[in-house]
Parts: structure tokens; C-alpha cells; sequence
């Protein structure tokens, strides 16, 4: 896997449905002990809720799991799911509750409303595509420093840090893919005396890529 969609933060919206009080929010979250204390929270929190309906999805395990928290049967956490697997999403739990306003949705509407509350869920979020990256240093000299810390953002990398002693020190992040280039092109502009030393990999987010496709929909549709 060379990247993934995700949430970049925790995020909360809510609307009003027919007097129903929906509250989607969203948490990233990497392992079920994460998630699974999320939902605690969360249950602790709107303990006085007529339903806390959730779904979550990790990418260890390829896990999915979702509740229906008492509503009818494939009317709430299948919907949530849904939509956490149509934009694609992994690493992240999300909680729709309901505070029951005394008017019955229906089947029909209740899945449209768990799905709207998933969705703003997930816009309050953010949503972040996480990219594969090799880490590393590069050592070199000063009269090489400009020109060796220039090449590693025109790969699409970035410099975590500098160090000035003896020699200079570049700690750096970079899209695997870009690994080999870096290697030769380094080469080419040292003639051979600069070479990367890569440390491991590493998911870290893709600045370039981001947004919520059809999702930014929900946001100008929010229901009052």
C-alpha cells in the first residue's frame, strides 16, 4: 500500500432531523484498544442518548465493525460503514448519536439521516491521504548544502532538519517512489560524493492531496 485516506483530526457536527438531534463525530484511530475507548468516551459522554450508532475501520487486520445501538437492523451502522468505505477511509472510528425528537423516520429515513451524520462526521474531520515515505539523511558539505536541500522538495520531500557542524546534516522524508531519483540525481549534481542514507518508511500526510470528493456535498446540505 503505497498510501490511504483517513481523517487528519478529531471533528463533531450535528443537525436536526424532524426533531431528532443527530451528532457525527469522527476520531482517528489506528488499533480496536483505540477505537474501543472512543466509543466508551463517546457512550460516556451522551449517556443520556437514545442511540450512539458507530462504525470503524483499521488497516492492521483489515478490520470493519459497526453497531446499530438498538435502531432497526441495517438502518444505522451499516450506513455509517457505508460511508466510511465509499470515500475510502481506514484508521478512524465514527459515532452518529441521536437524541429521539418523537417522530418516527422510518427505514428509509433513518439510513439517510446516519448516513448525513457520517458525513459531516467526516468533513469536521478532514479528510488526509497519507502517503509510503522513506526517511533518511543526507551529509555534505557546505558548498553543497544549497543545491542538496533544494533537490529533496523538488522530489515532492521535505527537510525535518538541519544540522551545522563539521558538515551539514539534512534529515529528510520523501515519497518512496521518489527514492531512486533522489539517489541519482544526487550523484549527478555531487558527482558521486553525496549519497542518501535511508533509516525506514514511514506513512506521513500528502499535503498535495487532500479533500473530501463527494462528500463536500453534505456540507451545503446540512438539514436544520
Amino acid at each position: 500500500m503505497e498510501s490511504y485516506r483517513t481523517v487528519k483530526s478529531e471533528g463533531q457536527d450535528e443537525f436536526i432531523e424532524r426533531r431528532s438531534r443527530f451528532i457525527g463525530t469522527v476520531r482517528p484511530v489506528t488499533t480496536v484498544e483505540e477505537a474501543t475507548a472512543f466509543l466508551d468516551e463517546m457512550r460516556a459522554k451522551y449517556w443520556d442518548a437514545t442511540h450512539n450508532v458507530y462504525a470503524y475501520i483499521l488497516r492492521d487486520g483489515q478490520m470493519k465493525r459497526y453497531s446499530d445501538d438498538g435502531e432497526p437492523q441495517g438502518t444505522a451502522g451499516v450506513p455509517v460503514l457505508d460511508v466510511l468505505q465509499k470515500e475510502n477511509l481506514t484508521d478512524l472510528a465514527v459515532v452518529v448519536t441521536r437524541y429521539f425528537g418523537g417522530v418516527l423516520l422510518g427505514a428509509g429515513g433513518l439510513v439517510r439521516a446516519y448516513s448525513h451524520g457520517a458525513k459531516l462526521g467526516v468533513l469536521a474531520g478532514g479528510i488526509q491521504v497519507m502517503r509510503l515515505c522513506v526517511t533518511g539523511t543526507i551529509t555534505c558539505d557546505y558548498n553543497q548544502y544549497g543545491r542538496v536541500a533544494a533537490l529533496v522538495p523538488q522530489l515532492g520531500g521535505r527537510v525535518e532538519d538541519t544540522q551545522f557542524g563539521m558538515v551539514v546534516v539534512l534529515t529528510f522524508s520523501l515519497p518512496k517512489g521518489a527514492a531512486e531519483r533522489l539517489q541519482k540525481q544526487l550523484a549527478d549534481l555531487t558527482c558521486g560524493s553525496v549519497t542518501p542514507a535511508f533509516s525506514g518508511e514511514c506513512f506521513l500526510p500528502d499535503p498535495g492531496k487532500e479533500g473530501a470528493g463527494e462528500l463536500e456535498e453534505a456540507s451545503v446540505k446540512k438539514r436544520g
